[in-house]
């Protein structure tokens, strides 16, 4: 019960202090999960956030929702998914209440404006992260160079991107493959 309460408590913060979507959560993830409590390590989170984006749903509640279900099975699951989405919906009640009334006003236009950038901000640092730790031989270089081509110059489907690299990942590194 010690457990499902930490759990609950985790995603909570996390919820609450997760602004930008998916990738912004990164670092909060990085912070929380890794780093404070030693629950999941960065190979996971980039299995989780692969899986989470060919997936229906917001990206970071399916990655909550990953993270209970390996501490705790499908009840940590459910108790991380709600514990994430309470914060966020208690402040979308309270904007959709306000917002209408303070959307005009120049102080409020400058604040969202300020809160754009830390999310670019926050991203960027995610980006520099991630290409850190793929960026381990020059298989995964290939990959992502003809994966940045196909997304940035030819406008590909990113579906068939992910499934280009999942089976590019597939081929380049076989499992049954001693290493």
């Amino acid at each position: 019960m010690k457990e499902l309460l930490e759990l609950f408590w985790v995603f909570i913060v996390i919820g609450a202090t997760a602004f930008g979507g998916g990738y912004s959560l990164l670092p909060i993830l990085e912070r929380e999960l890794i780093k404070k409590r030693g629950w999941i390590n960065m190979d996971e989170v980039m299995d989780y956030f692969s899986i989470a984006q060919i997936t229906p749903g917001i990206i970071a509640i399916n990655v909550a929702t990953f993270v209970g279900c390996k501490r705790r099975g499908v009840i940590g699951g459910i108790i991380a998914t709600v514990a994430f989405i309470i914060p966020g919906t208690i402040l979308m009640i309270l904007v959709s209440i306000f917002f209408s009334r303070f959307a005009e006003m120049k102080i409020v236009s400058h604040a969202f404006s300020g809160i754009r950038i830390a999310v670019g901000a926050l991203l960027l640092s995610t980006i520099i992260k991630l290409a850190r730790g793929f960026f381990k031989n020059i298989k995964a270089v290939i990959i992502f160079v003809i994966t940045l081509a196909l997304s940035a110059v030819f406008k590909i489907s990113p579906v068939l991107i992910v499934l280009g690299a999942g089976l590019a990942g597939f081929i380049f590194f076989p499992v049954w493959r001693k290493k």
